[in-house]
């Protein structure tokens, strides 16, 4: 048992939760110090991390909808259109109606975004090293696949090993 889930003799489960230890607070505070030094590192300061995300994805599979955005960065629905406006707006997307289907609309890198993706990867790469800052190459190994392993579970928590 870990420190989390140990009960101490004449004591509720309520008295030996510490949430400072579970999983959701810890995998927070390593987001909020990763998100910290993107901000602090990235040269555009207007630029968020998730529209980055977002510019990534759309480099990667050119022209595409709005749900092929939302399954390939993990953001959802609503948000996604607040980033991708934002994007817009700054002149680094730009935004189509589907020819085959005018209810579905596309979304691409325009050349302004082209630029900017391909200027800030050195800045990702960079922010990249300073999370891992004092990690040795096994436990970054170990610490990507575990963050995999969650991400790719399907969440009913019935796994078997």
């Amino acid at each position: 048992m870990t420190k989390n889930t140990r009960r101490l003799p004449g004591t509720s489960a309520s008295e030996n939760y510490d949430f400072s230890e579970q999983v959701g607070h810890l995998l927070r505070r390593a987001y909020q110090r990763h998100t910290a030094l993107f901000q602090q590192t990235i040269p555009d300061t207007q630029l968020t991390a998730a529209q980055f995300v977002v510019l990534c994805s759309i480099r990667d599979s050119g022209a595409c909808s709005l749900s092929q955005i939302v399954k390939q960065t993990a953001i959802d629905q609503a948000t996604i259109r607040g980033v991708i406006d934002r994007l817009k707006a700054r002149k680094f997307v730009s935004v189509r109606h589907d020819e085959m289907d005018r209810r579905k609309v596309l979304v691409s890198l325009t050349e302004a975004g082209q630029s900017l993706v391909e200027s800030m990867v050195p800045f990702a790469f960079e922010i990249t090293e300073k999370t891992f800052n004092g990690f040795n190459p096994a436990e970054r190994m170990a610490l990507l696949y575990l963050l995999n392993k969650m991400c790719d579970g399907d969440g009913d928590g019935d796994e078997e090993e």
